[in-house]
């Protein structure tokens, strides 16, 4: 959601950042509702005004006696008839107002850079080298497939396509990165892991933009709840219709959950393998900070983000995303992609963003400075910490062996009972 008065004042820009977006301008419009729902307010306030005033007469009238008092209470009688419909127009001015503001995206910080999709991104830096085979690695299907631990035939007669079936030292071995990024985030970087539900009401995927936009992503129940894309939604909300201590900010936060999306924007992208499934498990990072701190708090979030990339061993390359190319809610994010060998090319495994005050405008979360003085609403970031499937693909791919086994990297041994190779038998 955006800042009325940040349109009010600047209405120009605020359809320059949007058309960055590759958006129309739509300022005029929304300005033009905001002009009638003042004039509305104002009208409202003014006749109940002229009611209080009424009121004082009318007790004057009745302590003199006669027929006054009479037209008097005629008189409230119509203005409180009157105040019903100015404030039901005002009412639903506002809404459309909201209506207009509630689909827009965030604007993009002046840092991003412009661009319509991912080949106007930028570079920012890259970590190890891709690991060279004395023979053709193959693609992650081929390797558990023939390590008899992958089974999407298996997933597919109990669910339907993209959902896998995984047993063994590879669903082994999925545990054990959960729980690797876990440990690292919690005991090295102070984030405070959270248990939370995967079903969420509307009012939390709206509160982190979600909807309304993007309702045909997400899988719904037929109670009218969502299973949550990403456990950005649930941990994002638990500050929404919050006031906060800025004492006590940056606020932390990590889980592991199972993620639910339709995938209905990805037809015929990314059928074969793990790659886009309907369900994955992912670690997410969630911080809640104030606007002072928020750009320096995108930085420490993406740099926890790469450490799993780095203790694991995984080749990964971090791009600054361009305008175009961001998520609705975002005004900067950083992708961070990992190598495969079988693509011979980086695939995204975690997208970190600086939400600015976007989606607590939404939630209304708010802080309380340090001086005690008034309110004021928190930035939100989140980012993947990482993406579980895609790190095994990872794994699986740039540890292969020309045997068909996959060897573990040296953090995930102690999360996998000593063991230091994936084989047929293990």
């Amino acid at each position: 959601m955006h800042d009325i008065k940040l349109i009010r004042d600047n209405p120009t820009a605020f359809d320059k950042a949007l058309a960055r977006r590759g958006l129309p301008p739509i300022a005029e419009q929304i300005l033009r509702l905001d002009k009638e729902w003042r004039a509305m307010q104002t009208e409202a306030e003014q006749n109940q005004a002229s009611r209080g005033k009424l009121g004082q007469e009318m007790a004057a009238a009745k302590a003199k006696g006669g027929d006054a008092a009479a037209s008097l209470m005629k008189q409230m009688t119509e203005s409180k008839e009157k105040q019903a419909v100015l404030e039901a127009e005002a009412s639903r001015l506002r809404d459309a107002i909201d209506a207009a503001l509630a689909p827009l995206p965030n604007l993009p910080a002046l840092d991003v850079p412009d661009g319509k999709d991912a080949s106007a991104n930028k570079l920012v830096r890259a970590h190890g080298t891709p690991p060279k085979f004395a023979f053709m690695p193959k693609d992650h299907v081929a390797l558990g497939e023939n390590l008899g631990q992958m089974d999407f035939a298996a997933a597919g007669k109990i669910s339907g396509s993209r959902f896998v079936v995984l047993k063994g030292g590879l669903a082994r071995l999925e545990r054990a990165l959960g729980q690797f990024m876990l440990d690292l985030h919690i005991k090295e970087f102070g984030y405070t892991e959270v248990s939370l539900p995967l079903l969420v009401r509307a009012e939390a995927a709206y509160g982190t933009g979600q909807l309304p936009n993007f309702s045909d992503d997400l899988f719904r129940t037929t109670t009218g709840l969502w299973l949550i894309p990403t456990a950005e939604v649930p941990l994002t909300n638990l500050v929404a219709d919050s006031i906060l201590d800025e004492a006590k900010l940056p606020l932390r936060t990590v889980a592991l959950t199972p993620c639910f999306r339709s995938e209905a924007g990805a037809a015929g992208k990314d059928t074969r393998g793990m790659i886009r499934q309907h369900q994955f498990s992912k670690v997410e990072l969630v911080s809640i900070a104030i606007p002072e701190t928020s750009d320096d708090e995108l930085e420490r979030l993406t740099s926890c983000a790469e450490e799993v990339l780095k203790r694991l061993g995984l080749p990964y390359r971090t791009m600054l995303l361009c305008a175009g190319d961001m998520g609705a809610a975002a005004r900067k994010t950083y992708d961070i992609e990992v190598w495969l060998a079988s693509e011979n090319g980086y695939r995204e495994i975690s997208s970190c963003s600086n939400c600015g005050d976007y989606q607590a405008r939404r939630m209304k979360a708010r802080s309380k400075p340090k001086d005690g003085k008034g309110t004021r609403f928190v930035h939100t970031l989140n980012g993947s910490g990482l993406a579980v499937g895609r790190a095994l693909i990872a794994v699986m791919e740039n540890y292969q062996r020309e045997d068909g086994s996959i060897d573990v990297p040296p953090a995930l041994a102690p999360h996998m009972g000593g063991a230091t190779r994936i084989s047929a038998d293990v």
